[in-house]
């Protein structure tokens, strides 16, 4: 997608360590409108798909799934990453370890909300070593639903999550994937 490379390209920061800080527009303050694109866009991957949930991650994923929400008219769930009193009864757990955070977490997703009859497209903002995307598989999986794939903001497809979930025969679609990135050489896209 064209414009998220360009907004990448002009108001995104490399940082070492391979972070790619996109706070501006993408996961901190939020571009509404390239949300919107963004939303169309995975409609038009997935329309034909029969989606009747979107799942996501707490908290980055979750503005650009609600906005993509709007264009399935499906609901969203966004999988916690600490159980609190508002979740009461059965869950669904999984383990993820967060790339930007450097931490293990267990999402949670009450079993009210994840159905066997649904049919499930994960969003997330960014893939990178794909532990997020593996943890939320999982509770798809769990769930009996099916997955019909996954929508990804950014990948960084020099990193090893994007061919790892392809490879266990997920449907992976990102609007942007970047071949390399550095702070001299700044940003390629595939």
């Amino acid at each position: 997608m064209k414009l998220l490379e360009e907004r990448i390209r002009t108001h995104g920061k490399i940082r070492e360590g391979g972070v790619l800080k996109v706070d501006s527009f993408l996961n901190h303050q939020m571009d509404v409108k390239l949300f919107q694109e963004m939303g169309k866009e995975f409609l038009r991957l997935y329309q034909d798909c029969g989606v009747t949930k979107i799942l996501t991650i707490e908290a980055s994923g979750i503005g650009i799934a609600c906005v993509a929400a709007q264009f399935f008219d499906c609901p969203v769930i966004f999988a916690k990453k600490n159980k609190t009193k508002n979740i009461a009864g059965d869950v669904y757990t999984s383990k993820v370890e967060s790339f930007t955070h450097g931490r293990v977490y267990d999402i949670i997703v009450s079993k009210e909300f994840l159905l066997p009859q649904d049919r499930v497209l994960i969003i997330d903002d960014f893939l990178a070593n794909g532990s997020a995307l593996q943890g939320l598989i999982k509770l798809v999986r769990d769930a009996g639903a099916t997955l019909v794939g996954a929508g990804i903001a950014v990948e960084k497809a020099f990193q090893p999550g994007g061919d790892m979930i392809r490879g266990m025969g997920v449907r992976v679609e990102s609007l942007a994937r970047i071949k390399s990135m550095s702070v001299e050489n700044g940003v390629e896209f595939c």
